[in-house]
């Protein structure tokens, strides 16, 4: 009888944080009405999510620790820890939670400022942006804040608008054929994915594929390829998982060669990321 209890208490913890975070979201959304910002704190375990939503708000969508996965029309952008996806207002997407993540999510009015993002990105998080947001988490909704709450909320906004984007982008193409084969690489990264296989299942020829790919993806397809696949590993590095089993896991025949690429890409060995 314990044994089947468990399950329960997890849905009842589940639906309960659910029903706290829903709570916080309005919250934050009707402090937007006072101030240009507002900072939602939770935390979410590994394989929870968000299923597609949009906010008329803009959000910077923050890992202090954990690794998620955020998806929209225009691609899919991972964020480890130590850094954040910028969401602009009236975009649909959704987020996978792939390891326990410490989330602050900053909520940005529609009309704060003229220059922040336009389109989705993945941002460094400074450490001055990172203290900024943990200690915005304590200022609650009030008709008047003081000088400091203004002056921190303003310079939040400052902060991401000068912020480094990263090249955490998994951009997906439109044509639907593109998309399937796209969507069934990043389902199982360790599937072999040549240009003439590609063509192929898209009845086209191998030339005027990779020519519309490119166009589409601004990638040419093998490019693309090691590129999704070296992004796709972060979550399983995150776990602790070793170089070899996630270089085999994700399609390379060796974790020199997914080493080789990581770096390339990603400016240190898959060993020192998270580090």
């Amino acid at each position: 009888m314990v044994e089947s209890c468990e399950p329960i208490i997890s849905r009842r913890n589940a639906m309960h944080r659910r029903e706290i975070d829903t709570v916080s979201f309005v919250e934050s959304q009707k402090a937007l009405e006072l101030a240009p910002v507002a900072v939602l704190a939770t935390d979410q375990p590994a394989r929870s999510g968000f299923p597609p939503h949009t906010h008329s708000s803009a959000q910077l969508i923050y890992a202090i620790s954990g690794v998620m996965i955020v998806r929209s029309e225009a691609g899919s952008w991972i964020v480890p820890t130590g850094r954040a996806v910028w969401v602009p207002g009236g975009v649909r997407h959704e987020i996978e939670i792939a390891s326990d993540v410490q989330m602050r999510t900053v909520y940005v009015a529609a009309d704060a400022r003229d220059n922040l993002p336009s389109s989705c990105r993945v941002i460094l998080v400074s450490g001055l942006l990172r203290e900024l947001i943990v200690t915005a988490v304590g200022i609650r909704p009030a008709s008047m804040y003081s000088d400091r709450e203004q002056r921190m909320l303003e310079l939040i906004l400052d902060e991401i608008c000068i912020a480094e984007s990263l090249l955490l982008h998994v951009p997906m193409p439109r044509h639907p054929a593109f998309v399937e084969l796209c969507a069934e690489l990043i389902a199982q990264p360790s599937l072999e994915a040549t240009l003439q296989g590609w063509a192929q299942r898209a009845r086209m020829n191998p030339r005027t594929f990779a020519r519309a790919f490119q166009r589409e993806t601004g990638m040419t397809h093998g490019s693309w390829c090691r590129h999704t696949r070296v992004l796709l590993s972060l979550p399983q590095l995150a776990t602790g998982a070793s170089v070899l089993e996630v270089a085999l896991e994700h399609g390379y025949e060796s974790p020199s060669a997914f080493t080789a690429m990581f770096r390339k890409l990603l400016g240190v060995a898959p060993s020192e990321y998270f580090k």
